[in-house]
């Protein structure tokens, strides 16, 4: 009794199949490329370097927080949804739905500063006009 391939071997367990083997080589560009076919939804996610983890982008919550307080409501609380988003996406492999909701929640707390700033500067515009007003109406009616 013989095991593997013995000489003059033609057949058997151990013998390779006729024709060069059994596909084609790793690496070699043949299809599925190695570890899978498909990426993964969301793509693959972005090199970590040096062989760690990929870190999950900032999510910009407490700029979120503090220009809903603090600015406008209505831009701070759409802020908020699109920072609560990131951590959840980047966790379900979502990479480019974690990186877009994180540039989208920045985008808002942006537009709630601004806003805040434009409608804290035409207050004290409209303060000091109607201050120059009721200063010239006072003195003339006497």
């Amino acid at each position: 009794m013989s095991y593997g391939n013995q000489p003059g071997d033609t057949g058997g367990y151990g013998a390779q199949p006729p024709g060069g083997g059994y596909g084609p080589p790793p690496g070699d560009g043949g299809y599925p490329p190695p570890g899978g076919g498909y990426p993964p939804p969301g793509g693959y996610p972005p090199p970590g370097g040096y062989g760690g983890a990929p870190t999950p982008p900032n999510n910009h919550l407490v700029m979120a927080i503090i220009t809903t307080v603090l600015c406008c409501l209505p831009l701070g609380v759409v802020s908020i949804v699109y920072a609560t988003q990131v951590n959840s996406k980047w966790a379900q492999g979502d990479y480019q739905g974690a990186m877009a909701a994180s540039e989208s929640a920045k985008k808002w707390w942006l537009a709630s500063i601004i806003t805040g700033v434009v409608l804290i500067v035409l207050y004290i515009i409209l303060v000091v006009v109607l201050g120059v007003f009721s200063a010239t109406v006072s003195t003339s009616s006497y």
